[in-house]
């Protein structure tokens, strides 16, 4: 079944321009995006990955990472093939470079939702591979997925165009784990994107209502020279804020990229700059240590969410007047959605 895109427009009688994320890819009939999901078929694009998953799976919102939106739930997450990035380091490299089966098993938006109902999960989340390669398909599961009160959210690089990141909000994406690989300096990898867009989108989605972490994977000898960190601190603070969680990851050898991981040494640095520089969230992700996933209040210090190995472990907020605020000093936590105890 190929579904019609929903963002695209003419631009000749068999050329089209794909409107799903920035690189707006510009198709004869017959050819493919850079993503493998869109195709120009006879002057129109069409979505030939509508609905071939390539995984299934319920976990915690946390391993997203998501620390401040629905806290403890559970989301059934799923994947299709192919991305618009092609990490070097991607860690899913096995879907993210291969495009869909042409007869794969299509799973109904509505039969992804019912699973999600079975399972007794809170939300749903598109993740693994890069979920706009996937978004026809994402936004006809949210539209379903909100009728039964189940949140919908991305793990995404956050490349859309102004158009489809409006369109996926409107139809109830609420969520993204939005993931910042770099800077306009940068010369070893990624050297065609334009990372501001990121925090461009970042900035669109929470002026809509929705909630947004930014993930920044600190890649050795790649992304995490001086001026690329501050730069990434600088446009955090000033396009979206002190209250919008960073969450500072480690990186490990993954498919082309053999860098050594990053030295944790590195990441605490980082992460001392950003508090410096007047972020109120700041995790390092990917070393299992409970210091730095718990949530702490960033008034008084203590601690308000105890987390290890992406559980929760214990929470210590009040709860009134639909705000979640530190038992100590009454500081507001911004939290979305609700905590949930398992």
């Amino acid at each position: 079944m190929y579904v019609k895109a929903r963002f695209y427009e003419h631009l000749d009688k068999d050329i089209v321009k794909c409107g799903v994320c920035e690189r707006s890819c510009i198709l004869k009939s017959g050819l493919r995006g850079v993503c493998k999901n869109y195709v120009n078929i006879n002057g129109d694009l069409y979505h030939v990955g509508y609905g071939k998953l390539s995984a299934i799976e319920s976990r915690p919102i946390e391993i997203k990472p998501l620390y401040h939106y629905w806290p403890g739930s559970t989301a059934l997450t799923y994947s299709n093939y192919g991305c618009n990035f092609y990490c070097p380091w991607c860690q899913n490299d096995h879907l993210s470079y291969n495009e869909p089966p042409q007869d794969g098993h299509i799973i109904p938006p509505e039969e992804l939702v019912k699973l999600a109902i079975l399972n007794g999960d809170e939300g749903l989340s598109a993740s693994f591979n890069e979920p706009i390669t996937n978004l026809d398909y994402i936004i006809d599961v949210t539209e379903i997925a909100i009728k039964y009160n189940l949140y919908s959210m991305m793990v995404t690089n956050m490349y859309f165009t102004t158009r489809s990141l409006k369109a996926a909000i409107e139809a109830g994406v609420d969520g993204f784990s939005a993931d910042i690989k770099g800077c306009p300096t940068m010369k070893r990898a990624l050297v065609g994107v334009d990372h501001s867009v990121i925090f461009r989108n970042a900035k669109i989605a929470i002026d809509m209502g929705a909630h947004v972490e930014i993930v920044y994977l600190v890649v050795t000898n790649t992304n995490d020279f001086d001026e690329c960190v501050e730069w990434i601190i600088n446009n955090h603070l000033k396009e979206l804020g002190p209250e919008v969680p960073l969450h500072i990851n480690r990186y490990y050898p993954a498919h082309r990229w053999r860098e050594p991981p990053t030295p944790i040494s590195r990441l605490r640095e980082i992460r001392d700059y950003a508090v410096k520089e007047g972020l109120k969230y700041v995790y390092i992700g990917n070393i299992w240590n409970p210091e730095f996933e718990s949530t702490k209040c960033p008034k008084c210090g203590k601690i308000l969410i105890h987390r290890s190995n992406y559980r929760i472990l214990g929470v210590y907020l009040d709860y009134s007047n639909n705000k979640y605020t530190c038992k100590r000093c009454g500081e507001v936590i911004p939290i979305k959605g609700k905590i949930i105890l398992k």
